[in-house]
């Protein structure tokens, strides 16, 4: 691993937070072990996602216990990085799900950070909340839907922008 690598097998949290008015968030994932704390920039679809695919996992592997209730963090703490690929596994010796996290363009960090299922399950239901809270997706495109609507690119411009 370079320099700008990190593991972290027992992180003491994980969570997504936001920073901004809706239409104007920056989204957050956010996690920390011992003296270290990592935030990174996301998109909201990887936070989307990223609740779709642990919120799988924890299904497949049956009901956590007590979930994690301190999910809060310093969302106005600048980000360390902007995440590009975020991939997300079920380590069975460890008993945990790593996700795995790589940086946007050349800069080549990676963060791997093994989580609990009751991480994992927390982690799904406030990105899930947090997403959910924001403007709803255009029903033929997916991206954002603005108070006075949007041009949709699946409509090459031939329907007025749905609301």
């Amino acid at each position: 691993m370079n320099g700008d690598d990190m593991d972290m097998d027992s992180p003491e949290r994980f969570s997504v937070g936001t920073c901004g008015s809706v239409g104007q968030r920056v989204f957050l994932l956010h996690f920390s072990q011992g003296p270290i704390e990592v935030t990174l920039k996301v998109e909201k679809r990887q936070v989307a996602e990223l609740a779709s695919v642990l919120a799988q996992i924890v299904r497949r592997l049956g009901r956590p216990g007590h979930l994690p209730d301190d999910l809060d963090f310093d969302v106005d703490t600048e980000p360390d990085w902007v995440a590009g690929t975020i991939s997300v596994s079920y380590d069975r010796g460890l008993e945990r799900v790593v996700v795995i996290v790589e940086e946007a363009g050349d800069g080549g960090a990676v963060a791997r950070v093994a989580i609990t299922r009751e991480q994992a399950a927390a982690a799904a239901i406030r990105a899930t909340t947090l997403v959910e809270a924001g403007r709803p997706a255009c029903p033929l495109c997916g991206y954002p839907l603005d108070p006075g609507g949007h041009d949709c690119p699946r409509t090459n411009g031939h329907r007025a922008p749905a609301t």
